[in-house]
């Protein structure tokens, strides 16, 4: 798959977020990266679909806001593409891995998702 088709994946998982979910994401913004870069304390295999980097809405207090850069999402091209063997897959876990990334922005830990089917 095309870097441009896999970002048209992206782009179709985020048009799959409801609208009253969308309007309510406070400063986030979702990029694609080809790979997961571990950090020095990481195992250097450690490999993600996706990442969200930032402050949950549910832990912003009336401070946040002064000087906070955006969150970030970033979707993870490589393993993704690793993993699944069709373009159904791909675009099945981009989906999954969008909605994940997003629970974490409304403050949804990785047990809760998992509980729901979105781990």
């Amino acid at each position: 798959m095309s870097a441009d088709e896999f970002e048209a994946c992206v782009e179709a998982a985020i048009d799959t977020i409801p609208a009253d979910l969308s309007r309510a994401m406070s400063n986030v913004a979702i990029f694609i990266e080809d790979e997961y870069v571990p950090g020095p304390h990481e195992d250097p295999d450690t490999e993600l679909l996706g990442v969200y980097e930032g402050t949950p809405l549910t832990e912003r207090d009336s401070w946040w806001d002064a000087g906070s850069l955006p969150d970030r999402i970033v979707v993870f091209r490589g393993p993704l593409l690793r993993m699944c063997e069709s373009r159904d897959e791909v675009v099945d876990e981009v989906r999954i891995t969008v909605i994940h990334e997003v629970a974490h922005h409304f403050g949804i830990d990785d047990e809760r998702l998992h509980e729901l089917g979105w781990g």
